[in-house]
């Protein structure tokens, strides 16, 4: 058997690592799968559409997968939005957030025509259009624009959203990897397809020179045989997928009355494992500047949480999370492990700063979680809970306050109360 010159937990990192980059190419294989989905073309979501990881049930959403080449950059129409929370957000192949053209960051050109370009480009373009250079020649486009108690007006603005390709780019469809699900994570095939993967999208971590070279090094070694192939293959199934699903869920950021607070997120820098949790848990997170994501796994005495019991949250007055935004917040519960949400038969799926929320007499806010609503819990403060089987909750802070994004305000515990 040949020596490796690695050790075990560089075996894990560098499967860490490779994750982000899996985790997104499945998901451009399970979008191009349905039926009108293709390149540079914007798939408008249906209002209220709940199939997806932690899907976000308080916005209009549309999607597109865009490609573009040195001569062939794609254009972007953003319709001019005022009074409501929109964002066209950018992701690379890696799952970073390359920019949101939204009033706060584009406060000279909110809205109107954005060129995507091929990085290092220099396409001839026209002079109403702002540029946006990309890291590789795909990108995920993912725009949203707030509900509030106004659907038909977000759905109008919705559909004014616009993409069209000035040409047909030359790209690359994505590489063929295994199946695989958030129970099953992808084995010792991230190494074997590692060369070939790496060559499809730039990363822009600064880890990444070195992470490309210990991966090369580990894909080799797995070459040279089938005792090779079997040693990696048994450190990834007993240690780096243990190890990284539990990161996931309670470190991949700061831990506060047992909810996880990703204040680290959409631009990850160095921390790698957190790119991969995010790209695990819900892909396409965004920056902290626009949204901070909280989730919750466990209840206030670290047990996990479990749909046949019954829990309340109790915001104090000086605790609400409409205090805590600039733009508004909102609650999800979701299946684990693949955080998608628990159909039930009111489609009640998430609660959110439009919901018609009953305020305790001192303005102190009690949320509900039950397989089952009691008579004294308020219909508009419940959630349904998956009777028998565990699940997540995941609270979003949109256009947070200083007090979030510096860590100094969490969700409340989640209480059992029987």
């Amino acid at each position: 058997m040949a020596t490796r010159n690695f050790s075990d937990q560089e075996i894990v990192d560098a499967y860490v690592y490779l994750l982000s980059r899996y985790l997104v190419l499945r998901q451009e294989h399970i979008d191009l799968q349905e039926k009108g989905v293709d390149y540079n073309i914007i798939k408008y979501n249906p209002v209220g559409s709940a199939d997806f990881v932690n899907p976000n049930l308080d916005v209009a959403y549309l999607e597109a997968w865009i490609a573009v080449d040195a001569n062939t950059p794609a254009i972007l129409t953003i319709p001019e939005i005022h009074g409501r929370y929109y964002t066209a957000q950018l992701l690379d192949e890696w799952g970073e957030v390359i920019t949101n053209i939204n009033e706060r960051n584009y406060p000279e050109y909110p809205y109107g025509r954005f060129a995507l370009i091929a990085p290092g480009s220099n396409p001839v373009l026209p002079e109403d259009v702002v540029a946006i250079e990309l890291h590789s020649y795909k990108v995920k486009m993912l725009a949203r624009v707030e509900l509030k108690d106004d659907w038909d007006g977000a759905v109008t603005l919705q559909r004014q959203f616009r993409l069209e390709s000035t040409g047909v780019p030359e790209f690359s469809r994505p590489v063929s990897i295994p199946i695989f699900n958030n129970k099953e994570l992808l084995g010792v095939e991230a190494f074997e397809l590692a060369p070939k993967v790496l060559e499809t999208a730039r990363d822009v971590s600064p880890v990444a020179p070195k992470m490309y070279d210990l991966a090369q090094q580990i894909s080799k070694f797995v070459s040279r045989g089938a005792t090779e192939r079997t040693e990696i293959s048994n450190v990834i199934r007993e240690t780096a997928v243990p190890q990284f699903l539990h990161y996931a869920v309670t470190k991949a950021g700061s831990f506060q009355n047992n909810w996880l607070g990703t204040l680290i997120v959409g631009n990850y820098g160095e921390q790698y494992w957190t790119r991969s949790a995010a790209n695990l848990v819900g892909i396409w997170a965004n920056s902290g500047t626009e949204v901070i994501y909280f989730v919750g796994t466990r209840d206030s005495q670290g047990d996990p949480l479990d749909g046949s019991k019954t829990y309340r949250m109790h915001f104090p007055v000086d605790q609400l999370p409409d205090k805590v935004v600039n733009s508004y917040w909102s609650i999800i519960l979701v299946s684990m492990p693949d955080f998608r949400v628990v159909p039930n038969s009111d489609n009640r799926f998430n609660l959110n700063s439009y919901s018609p929320l009953a305020k305790n007499q001192d303005g102190s806010l009690d949320l509900y979680l039950s397989p089952v609503r009691r008579d004294d819990m308020p219909l508009e403060n419940w959630l349904p809970t998956p009777d028998g089987a565990s699940f997540s909750l995941t609270l979003r802070t949109y256009v947070p306050k200083n007090v979030v994004r510096q860590g100094e305000w969490f969700p409340v515990p989640v209480i059992l109360l029987d």
